[in-house]
């Protein structure tokens, strides 16, 4: 069985990780409203998914 021959730092284990980045969410135009959303989610502003009303927007909320 292979074994190591010694001990990985830290930096070295951590560095494997360091070239990461995060990325905007991607942006779609909702067909509906037609503003900015996430992709694959509810729009914010009309409450729209694939043409279908799933969230109200009549209800105030905090």
């Amino acid at each position: 069985m292979a074994v190591p021959k010694g001990k990985q730092s830290k930096k070295r284990t951590n560095s494997r990780f360091a070239n990461y980045k995060a990325t905007a969410p991607t942006l779609v135009e909702c067909p509906h409203c037609h503003m900015q959303k996430e992709a694959h989610k509810v729009c914010r502003n009309c409450g729209y998914y694939d043409k279908v009303q799933v969230v109200s927007t009549d209800e105030k909320t905090n």
